[in-house]
């Protein structure tokens, strides 16, 4: 018969915040800011020089709407295969993979305008799509990881890293603009420093999706400890990871956050693409000023990413994610509507502020189980693909008749929608976040679980709740802090003439730490 062994010792309570404090799981969170805070300046720093390549090609709103549908169209062709990507070779070659992608995009954006060819241009913006999404999982998958492992909300503080390598990219590029820097030369040498930094950063991942997980006891790329180990450990785990990669697209849950992803991309997607360009157009504005615009759309991103962590703890998902959308309304439609450009401005602050916190948001609802993360966050990230395949062409035909500006306005619908699915993205209850547990009686525990021993009957009066004498996290550990906790349950249990077992990992919603013996 399994039971609790419960410890009140000054040394558990210290040992309790090790995990936070982990030297391992510091470097992989400041590692994934920094890839989060590189991806934000690559893509701004492109972004902010459309006008100047729309230019150096001679293209019309129409034109340029349809070659931006081929990085939608790369996107939404990798997004569909990155959950069985990363689920078959691992978190750690896929993002190689996608840096070699993103290195040889950004020439390419470089060369189109600078040779007059606007087929580079469209095989640039295409790699850069293929890139973006075939990165895109590991990295939310990592950061997903990171948030367990750290026991609290920080999930929102890696796309406010992006948001703030948006505000850096946008500047510039507005900067390159201003003191006519051909495209060429700054996405070349952007190109340079984005490869360098992610081949220091990506080793420094806690690699949380391993590669196929072999039988015999090892991890192939010794992945982490806790959930995602011992789901790697399991005989039957490879086919369990190989299905879950279709089957999400079966669940309803996971098909209405990407409903949600899909206004969320929507939206900002839609600033990223047409915001700059809609300044100069619509209020006859230089494009450092359109460029400026655009920074401050997502500077106002960025601080309600670093704020989220603190609203959504407090308020929760639902409730913030419904008040983002209207903000967003109200934004869109002051600046679609406003007579003169500084009460549009403040439309988009309006606006970026609405938009901030959607996509974390869906991407952490879509995390709750972390054996199914990979799968589900390549299913919503699917949504994304479709909403940026749909809108470049869209937009671009309602601005040839409208304006950029007010066809923006038309985003609107979009984002009614997502206030209407906000339920969808409450967390779990504890029954549906549930793993099955193995043959061999290993724990697989899952968000909200009671953590269980199976002893020798496994029945279900094994099931117990540990005493609630610490507060701790309730994700998973390094194997140090592990091994600790196995000696420090020994020392306690000397005087037990009962056998100890190393204990199982937990999860509870409480944040509760229990210990087992057998």
């Amino acid at each position: 018969m399994s039971r609790i062994v419960s410890k009140a010792t000054p040394d558990a309570g210290i040992e309790s915040i090790r995990p936070v404090l982990d030297p391992g799981l510091s470097r992989a969170r400041w590692s994934l800011l920094g890839i989060f805070l590189l991806n934000g300046i690559t893509m701004s720093s492109w972004l902010a020089r459309i006008p100047s390549v729309r230019d150096a090609l001679d293209m019309t709103p129409k034109d340029l709407g349809f070659v931006l549908l081929a990085g939608a169209i790369g996107a939404l062709m990798t997004v569909t295969l990155a959950g069985p990507i990363v689920n078959r070779f691992g978190g750690k070659a896929t993002m190689l993979a996608s840096t070699a992608f993103f290195a040889a995009a950004l020439v390419l954006l470089g060369v189109g305008p600078a040779t007059g060819s606007v087929a580079l241009l469209a095989a640039g913006i295409f790699l850069n799509g293929v890139a973006f999404s075939l990165g895109n999982v590991p990295m939310n998958v990592e950061s997903a990881s990171v948030e367990r492992r750290t026991g609290r909300t920080i999930l929102p503080q890696f796309h406010a890293a992006f948001s703030i390598g948006a505000v850096v990219g946008s500047l510039v590029g507005a900067a390159c603009a201003a003191g006519d820097v051909p495209v060429l030369v700054q996405f070349v040498g952007t190109a340079v420093v984005a490869t360098v930094w992610r081949l220091v950063s990506i080793p420094l991942f806690i690699h949380a999706t391993p590669p196929r997980p072999r039988v015999d006891g090892r991890l192939g790329d010794a992945g982490p400890d806790g959930v995602e180990a011992a789901a790697a450990l399991h005989p039957r785990s490879r086919r369990v990871r190989l299905g879950a990669a279709l089957s999400a697209w079966r669940e309803p849950r996971t098909l209405l956050i990407g409903l949600v992803i899909m206004a969320a991309a929507l939206s900002e997607g839609s600033a990223n693409d047409w915001l700059s360009l809609a300044v100069v157009d619509g209020f006859d504005q230089t494009e450092a000023v359109g460029a400026v615009v655009f920074g401050a759309f997502v500077g106002a991103m960025t601080v309600m990413r670093l704020l989220g962590t603190r609203l959504i703890d407090r308020y929760g998902r639902v409730v913030v994610l419904r008040f983002s959308g209207v903000a967003s309304i109200g934004g869109l439609l002051l600046f679609g509507f406003a007579p003169n450009l500084p009460l549009a401005g403040v439309g988009v602050l309006a606006w970026g502020l609405g938009a901030a916190l959607a996509v974390p948001i869906g991407i952490a609802a879509a995390s709750d189980e972390p054996l199914q993360a990979a799968s589900r966050v390549s299913v919503v990230s699917a949504f994304s693909s479709m909403a940026s395949l749909a809108a470049p062409p869209l937009l671009g035909i309602a601005a040839e008749t409208m304006g950029a500006r007010h066809a923006l306005v038309l985003i609107v619908v979009a984002m009614v929608v997502s206030v209407l699915l906000s339920t969808k993205v409450a967390p779990l209850s504890p029954s549906a976040a549930s793993h099955p547990v193995p043959d061999d009686g290993a724990l697989v525990p899952g968000p909200g679980r009671v953590v269980r021993t199976v002893g020798e009957g496994g029945d279900a009066s094994d099931v117990q709740r540990a005493e609630p004498d610490h507060v701790v996290s309730n994700h998973p550990v390094p194997s140090t802090v592990r091994a600790r906790r196995r000696r420090s349950v020994r020392r306690h249990t000397a005087a037990d003439p009962a056998p100890t077992a190393p204990p199982a990992p937990t999860s509870s919603t409480s944040h509760r730490r229990e210990e087992t013996s057998a």
